[in-house]
C-alpha cells in the first residue's frame, strides 16, 4: 500500500494521545461515579447506562476519526491504466554562459542565479515541453525540447561558463539555434526566454525580428546584472584570484546593456524583466507572461497509476459513527432520565 498524500498520515501522531486522554477521563468519571453512589442505584435509576457501552462508544467514535483521518492519506493499492493527455507550449530557454556572467553583482554571480530562476520556472510548468541552448561566442543545443523536467534540470546544473569554448556573447547566432530547433507542425505558440547581461559583441540580434514575427515566435527577455557594471573575477592556473583584462591590460567591468533585449521582447509580443538580487523575474514569466498562449494537444498517452482506496476508509468511519449513534450512548451524549 503507499499514500497519495503522505503528510497527512502523521496527524495520528496527534490523534493518539487524545485518544488516550478521553479514555483516561472516561474511566476517571465512571470510577467517580462509583465511589459516590452505589452500583445498584445507578442501574436502578439509569438501566440503559453501562461503563461497557459508554467505553463502547467512545472507541467507535474514535475509529471513526481514525478512519477519516487515514483517509485524507489517499491510501493507494491496485493498479490502474490512465490515458492522458498534454497541454503545453514549447519554451526554449536561452542562457548566457560568457565570462560577463561570472559577475557578482547577482548572488553568488549571474550565471548561477539565472540557474536558479529557470529551476523556479520548470517547477512551475504542466506538460510545456523546455529546451535549453547556451551560447557564449557561439551557440549550441544543449538540451532539445522535452517534457522530461529531471534530465532537463540534470543539464542545466552542469552548464558552467567556458562550456562554449568560443569567447564573446553571440545572442543573434543563439536566437537561430533557438528558433530553428522547435518543432514543426504543431499548433502551440512558441516562446523563447533569453537570458543574458546583453553585451553583445557578434552580430546584430534585430536583424531577425523580422523572422522571428513572421514564425510566431515570442520572444521574452531577462536582464541580469546592474547597470552599474561590476569586476569579472577569474582565477589563473595556481587559483589565484584576479580579474579579467583585456588585451590592453585594462580591467574589464561588465554592465547590464538591455536596450537590445527590450526590443526583441517589445517587437515580438514577449515581455523584458530585470533581475533584482534574490530574483531573476524568471517565475514572473511562468505566472504572468505564459498563462493565455495557446498550448497544443498531444496524442493521448498511457499510464499506469495506483488506484485511490480512500473511499472505503471514510464509509468505515461513517459506519462507525451511525453504530455509534444507534448505541444511544455517546461518549458527549447526555439523556433524560425518566421518573
Amino acid at each position: 500500500m503507499s499514500l497519495g498524500q503522505p503528510e497527512y498520515i502523521h496527524t495520528l501522531w496527534l490523534f493518539l494521545p487524545t485518544a488516550w486522554m478521553f479514555f483516561l477521563l472516561t474511566n476517571r468519571k465512571t470510577k467517580r461515579l462509583e465511589q459516590i453512589t452505589d452500583p445498584s442505584m445507578i442501574k436502578a435509576l439509569s438501566p440503559h447506562v453501562s461503563s461497557h457501552r459508554i467505553r463502547s462508544c467512545l472507541v467507535l467514535w474514535l475509529v471513526g476519526i481514525a478512519c477519516l483521518l487515514i483517509a485524507l492519506a489517499r491510501p493507494q493499492w491496485g493498479e490502474q491504466l490512465e490515458q492522458t493527455r498534454r497541454h503545453g507550449l514549447d519554451i526554449m530557454v536561452v542562457l548566457d554562459t560568457s565570462k560577463s556572467m561570472l559577475a557578482e553583482d547577482a548572488q553568488p554571480n549571474r550565471l548561477q542565479q539565472a540557474q536558479w530562476g529557470i529551476e523556479d520556472l520548470v517547477q512551475q510548468l504542466k506538460g510545456d515541453r523546455v529546451g535549453l541552448v547556451t551560447f557564449a561566442g557561439n551557440a549550441f543545443l544543449h538540451c532539445p525540447l522535452t517534457i522530461d523536467y529531471a534530465a532537463f534540470l540534470m543539464i542545466l546544473d552542469d552548464v558552467y561558463c567556458g562550456i562554449i569554448p568560443v569567447g564573446g556573447t553571440a545572442i543573434a547566432q543563439s536566437l537561430r539555434v533557438a528558433s530553428s530547433s522547435f518543432s514543426t507542425g504543431t499548433s502551440s505558440d512558441r516562446v523563447i526566454i533569453l537570458i543574458t547581461d546583453g553585451e553583445d559583441h557578434i552580430g546584430d540580434p534585430t536583424s531577425l525580428l523580422k523572422d522571428l514575427k513572421n514564425e510566431g515566435i515570442y520572444v521574452f527577455t531577462v536582464g541580469v546584472g546592474s547597470r552599474d557594471g561590476e569586476l569579472i573575477p577569474i582565477s589563473d592556473r595556481d587559483g589565484r584570484r584576479g580579474f579579467l583584462k583585456d588585451r590592453r591590460g585594462n580591467v574589464v567591468k561588465s554592465s547590464l546593456d538591455d536596450t537590445v533585449l527590450k526590443q526583441l521582447a517589445l517587437e515580438t509580443g514577449g515581455a523584458y524583466v530585470q533581475s533584482a538580487p534574490g530574483d531573476t523575474g524568471i517565475d514572473r514569466i511562468a505566472r504572468e507572461g505564459l498563462q493565455d498562449f495557446r498550448r497544443d494537444e498531444s496524442d493521448a498517452r498511457i499510464k499506469l497509476s495506483r488506484r485511490d482506496r480512500f473511499a472505503w476508509f471514510v464509509s468505515a468511519g461513517m459506519v462507525c459513527f451511525v453504530i455509534e449513534g444507534m448505541v444511544g450512548m455517546g461518549p458527549f451524549r447526555q439523556r433524560r432520565i425518566r421518573a
